[in-house]
């Protein structure tokens, strides 16, 4: 109950990160029918260009061992060993390309699905792989449903192509039962060939249903809830509270770097109380004035006492201050509507200077 519960809730689908973790853990999509269909293939492979030649080395090796008895003493069980011994080697030599087949095929199968690597987490041993509970629920959950009816699939499958391929063969059987042993054993071995060969197309398509089914199955089990996407995201971006915090210290900064910033200023453009903003022009160095200092109510006031405190001219004009403090930022030109009404002010605080060298030398 609590479990169906909980897939409920999962309403949300995986996070690009909550999959390259599942990854990176090793809990990977993988269809445990592509490798059956791969070892049909294998097999089939094998009956086509490798069985004839296999069948006949063994054949010739027991062909001897047969007709002359005598040569194999079976005296002791050092004899019975030996003997055992040789046929193994013997029948190992004969189903040596077979074996390589099959494990080609296995490997090809797992590295197609999945790219290898290692995942030190899956080899640590859990107590859930040996718990009588979850492996209670691992057989008669959905996956053991879901692994029941593919078992059961590939029975029928296999039935029904047994089936249908001896009927079809039955009357070759029976003619092949009068012919000389060598042919009927080729007629045998091409029946076997045409059944591995249809099962392995049934298993195609079971392994390719297997694959599709893995995949959906996977990513319904990374679902998340909308706690897990909260959650992730204060873990991926930062908690909201810290955020803020680096916020407002970043704005401080600025501002202070900006009040650094105001003694440089050739006027300050003002209404009254509200905004302030800091303007500086060199004929030979800035193309036009460049904003060093904006602020509003407590800023503003700030800005001007700066500016007074350094003999920077204030000049209050409540509609340019106004419209000005909307459309500028901080370290960039003012914009080019407001270059003809600063070049007024400009040309009145170059206008003043000579005035005020000379108040200064007298």
């Amino acid at each position: 109950m609590a479990e169906g519960a909980d897939k409920e809730s999962k309403t949300e689908e995986a996070s690009e990160k909550k999959i390259r973790d599942s990854i990176e853990k090793g809990q990977l999509p993988f269809a445990r029918e592509a490798p059956v269909f791969a070892s049909f293939v294998a097999i089939l492979l094998f009956m086509m260009f490798f069985a004839q030649e296999s069948i006949t080395r063994i054949a010739t090796f027991l062909s001897v061992f047969m007709e002359k008895p005598e040569e194999w003493p079976l005296d002791n069980a050092q004899d019975v060993v030996l003997l055992l011994r040789i046929v193994s080697l013997e029948a190992g030599k004969a189903l040596a390309v077979l074996i390589v087949l099959l494990v080609v095929a296995a490997l090809a199968s797992s590295m197609l699905q999945n790219t290898p690597r290692f995942v030190l987490d899956r080899i640590k041993p859990k107590f859930s792989r040996i718990s009588p509970r979850e492996g209670w629920k691992r057989l008669f959950g959905a996956k053991g449903l879901v692994e029941f009816l593919k078992s059961l699939g590939k029975l029928l499958f296999a039935g029904i192509i047994l089936g249908i391929a001896m009927r079809e063969a039955q009357s070759t059987l029976m003619s092949g039962m009068i012919t000389q042993p060598v042919i009927f054993g080729a007629v045998i071995a091409e029946i076997a060939q045409d059944i591995v060969m249809w099962i392995a197309l049934a298993m195609l398509l079971v392994a390719g249903a297997d694959i599709v089914w893995s995949r959906f199955s996977w990513m319904q089990d990374l679902r998340m809830t909308r706690q897990e996407v909260k959650d992730e995201l204060k873990q991926t971006v930062g908690d909201p509270l810290v955020r803020m915090r680096i916020r407002s210290v970043q704005r401080d900064r600025a501002r202070q770097r900006m009040m650094s910033a105001v003694p440089t200023a050739t006027l300050v453009i003002a209404n009254p109380t509200h905004y302030s903003i800091a303007l500086r022009y060199i004929r030979e160095q800035d193309a036009a004035p460049i904003v060093v200092a904006k602020g509003q109510d407590l800023i503003a006031l700030r800005i001007r006492e700066i500016a007074e405190a350094n003999g920077i001219p204030v000049f209050e004009d409540v509609t340019l201050a106004r419209s000005m403090y909307k459309q500028v930022s901080v370290d960039s030109m003012i914009p080019p509507q407001f270059y003809q009404a600063v070049a007024e002010l400009v040309r009145a605080v170059y206008a003043r200077k000579p005035a005020a060298a000379r108040a200064r030398n007298h």
